[in-house]
């Protein structure tokens, strides 16, 4: 039986009022190291305007890698099965996931865990790291350029990612350089499986394969990673302006058909804030949400279980947060 109790900061009704910054964030303080990546790949991603970059075997394998690393990694295992723990799976299909949304570079699993629930406890108020009714630049990404004291607190990570932490495998990965030298694998395998494809069926013509290696690595790793990034982006700025709301939640989600289709389910956003834990974020039959319907095949051949439902519940119904929304059980 849940032993969940309300948090203290109970939801009222939403509106549409103009937030200061968090009081942690130093804006003339920039993290030189995201800045750098995001400048990076936004500006390797302009190769795509390239021909001599492109191939249709490149453009395929970034769409296929859309759903891997972005519906795999970030939708179905950073936020569904680690932040709010909709479903449980075994520990090596967990860490495969882990190991796949590390790959698109969204942080570690446990910030990213302790950030998304620091949002929920505090969404589209003062503490909420990233609402874009501060501006929709700073909801969508500039929060991520800016440093933040409260973001760099071991206390965040011992309050809001400790059940991550104790796996020594997300241990591991805050620890050390693991995720630097996972992308670097992921770059060095796209290209050189694209540069072997390439020589060979080109009867060993070295720049044929010089070409269909960066063909891959550019689609398969930079514009990929960068889709992801602002689908990712979206459900954070997007979805906290502009849409509809099946839940009275109490703070400015909502549902945009937009981004919910492009997201493979992230963008039914009030659904999502009305029941944090729920594994379905689509709760009316035309909310398609591909993120749901694959933990539900996962299921189906015994690789997920503990499934959490939707629960029955009115359209003004404020539900208060809990604590078990914010920290779910392991």
């Amino acid at each position: 039986m849940s032993t969940a109790t309300a948090v203290t900061t109970s939801r009222q009704p939403s509106s549409r009022k103009r937030l200061e910054y968090p009081p942690g964030v130093q804006r003339n303080r920039f993290i030189w190291e995201y800045v750098f990546a995001f400048t990076v790949y936004h500006a390797l991603a302009l190769l795509a305007f390239v021909p001599w970059f492109f191939s249709w075997t490149g453009l395929t394998l970034c769409v296929l890698g859309f759903y891997l690393f972005g519906t795999l990694g970030i939708n179905l295992c950073y936020h569904r099965l680690l932040t709010h723990r909709s479903f449980a799976c075994p520990k090596w299909l967990e860490h495969f996931f882990s190991i796949i949304g590390v790959c698109c570079l969204q942080d570690t699993p446990a910030r990213w865990v302790a950030v998304h629930r620091l949002h929920h406890q505090n969404s589209d108020e003062q503490r909420d790291p990233h609402s874009p009714l501060v501006s929709f630049f700073w909801g969508h990404m500039d929060w991520l350029l800016r440093k933040n004291s409260e973001l760099e607190r071991m206390s965040l990570y011992e309050h809001y990612a400790k059940d991550i932490l104790k796996d020594r495998f997300y241990f591991k990965l805050e620890r050390n350089l693991a995720w630097v030298w996972i992308n670097l694998a992921q770059w060095l395998f796209f290209y050189l499986v694209g540069f072997v494809i390439g020589y060979a069926a080109s009867g060993w013509n070295l720049m044929a394969g010089v070409q269909f290696g960066a063909s891959l690595w550019l689609w398969g790793c930079i514009i990929r990673t960068v889709f992801v990034w602002h689908i990712t982006w979206s459900v954070n700025s997007v979805t906290h302006l502009w849409g509809y709301q099946n839940y009275n939640t109490g703070e400015n989600s909502r549902n945009n058909v937009f981004v919910g289709l492009w997201s493979n389910g992230e963008g039914w956003h009030n659904n999502h804030h009305a029941q944090p834990r729920c594994a379905a974020h689509g709760h009316k039959w035309y909310e398609v949400d591909v993120t749901w319907i694959t933990i539900w095949l996962l299921s189906k051949v015994g690789l997920a279980w503990k499934i959490v439902p939707v629960k029955p519940q009115k359209k003004d119904e404020v539900v208060p947060i809990t604590e078990e929304d914010i920290q779910p059980p392991a």
